[in-house]
């Protein structure tokens, strides 16, 4: 089994950063990405950023491409994500995500607001 544990939600106003954590514990794999989802009310949930966790690649929603960057700490297996200059609409529960040979492992989110 695998535990992801996010942190590093809040409420910022409209133009500020915050820093989404997920720590991974558990079962190890070779071969791995982690992720970011988010869910607005009413809304779907929809895929924000992942990142190989081997090489370091990267691949973001358009919707995040230049404000958003997500890392990764090999040392203390948790994948972070900056966000910056954030929007209302970016304002959802964001989950951290791992997958890895068909498995998928979920975090139980954390909630980010962005005032206006």
């Amino acid at each position: 089994q695998v535990q992801l544990v996010e942190s590093g939600g809040g409420l910022v106003q409209a133009g500020g950063s915050l820093r989404l954590s997920c720590a991974a514990s558990g079962r190890g794999f070779s071969r791995y990405t982690m992720g970011w989802f988010r869910q607005a009310p009413g809304k779907e949930r929809e895929f924000v950023a992942r990142i190989w966790w081997s090489s370091g690649s990267t691949f973001y929603a358009d919707s995040v491409k230049g404000r958003f960057t997500i890392s990764r700490d090999n040392t203390k297996n948790t994948a972070y994500l900056q966000m910056n200059s954030l929007k209302p609409e970016d304002t959802a529960v964001y989950y951290c995500n791992l997958d890895a040979v068909g498995l998928t492992y979920w975090g139980q989110g954390t909630q980010v607001t962005v005032s206006s």
